[in-house]
């Protein structure tokens, strides 16, 4: 199986690529448009900054093919806020795959920290990406200062100051707001099962 990593820029890149192969996985860490294209699985990870991560997609061409890709894909923190429609981070136009504005969360207290970074729990979880993953008490990692409301996509919850999606989905395209590379024996099954998951 041919795994493609969207290069770009962004950063923690390396720990998917690790935890792909501790799968077995051969992944290969590209921005070429044609091996992305012809990729059996594609994965769209990192940390970074809104505005410039797709700077550096639209110079390579790849805002136009990303949201065109028929095979799985899967986004990962930053990579999922890219999949949606726009990001309050630098007021960024993003990919537009899933019909949602990312937001900024506000602090209503003192305790409320942002960045979230830490292990929180999910719930709610659907579709095979989860698979294997059913009942409660599922915690995975997560460090992000901005999020995507809740939406008819949303296949997973996770709650801080207030619910929002920790996981969608649309079609061919699944995205985590959590690291599923940093998330244990968790983290590791819903990578599995997204190599897993059907072409159909």
């Amino acid at each position: 199986m041919d795994i493609a990593i969207i290069k770009y820029g962004a950063g923690n890149v390396r720990s998917v690529v690790n935890a792909l192969k501790r799968l077995g996985a051969e992944p290969v860490l590209t921005d070429d448009k044609d091996m992305i294209a012809c990729a059996d699985r594609v994965v769209f990870p990192g940390q970074g900054e809104a505005s410039c991560a797709m700077r550096y997609l639209r110079e390579k061409n790849l805002d136009t093919l990303i949201p065109s890709l028929r095979q799985p894909v899967l986004g990962i923190c930053i990579g999922q806020q890219l999949m949606c429609r726009h990001s309050e981070e630098g007021e960024t136009d993003c990919l537009g795959i899933f019909d949602v504005d990312v937001r900024r969360f506000q602090p209503l207290c003192h305790e409320d920290k942002v960045p979230v970074m830490g292990w929180n729990e999910i719930r709610d979880t659907k579709t095979p990406l989860f698979g294997g993953l059913d009942g409660v008490g599922h915690y995975v990692y997560f460090i992000h200062s901005y999020y995507v409301p809740l939406c008819k996509e949303t296949i997973a919850v996770a709650d801080y100051i207030h619910p929002y999606s920790a996981a969608i989905h649309k079609d061919n395209f699944f995205a985590t707001q959590f690291h599923p590379e940093k998330s244990g024996s968790v983290g590791e099954r819903i990578l599995k099962n997204f190599l897993n998951l059907s072409d159909k």
